[in-house]
């Protein structure tokens, strides 16, 4: 099993204005990872801003005072995002659409989530200390 370590882990003000900053530090360390360089400037940055803006927005109701907790783990596979919000949780799959369809193309509810199952391997959703939304992108 390879060990893992952790690349950043920061909580922010529940605030849409330091999306970028974390996204742009999350973009940076998978460079820096050697990870294929699309999933560097595409897939990371739009999952992770849909995760950050979700927790943001959704789970803590873009209520002042709240924060988000964001860390990014590696290891010698993966590199695995969790957006950590103090919200009540939400099921994941009930929650994604495919927004491709006919009846969901004009819904707004859902793309987030399913564009992140589009771009990273793996989502996952669970409570612990607070809604926890993890993304993992496998390095090959």
């Amino acid at each position: 099993m390879a060990a893992s370590r952790v690349a950043f882990d920061l909580r922010i003000p529940s605030d849409v204005d330091y999306i970028e900053g974390v996204v742009e530090l999350a973009s940076q360390r998978c460079r820096e990872l050697k990870f294929p360089p699309s999933k560097c400037s595409l897939n990371v940055p739009v999952a992770l801003s849909e995760a950050l803006s979700n927790a943001i927005l959704r789970g803590n109701v873009g209520a002042g005072g709240k924060q988000v907790r964001v860390r990014a783990i590696i290891d010698d596979h993966s590199l695995v995002f969790e957006v950590v919000d103090e919200g009540p949780g939400f099921d994941l799959d009930a929650s994604t659409k495919d927004c491709t369809t006919d009846e969901n193309i004009t819904r707004e509810e859902g793309r987030g989530l399913f564009l992140m199952r589009k771009l990273m391997d793996r989502v996952e959703s669970f409570q612990q200390e607070g809604n926890v939304v993890r993304l993992t992108l496998r390095r090959a």
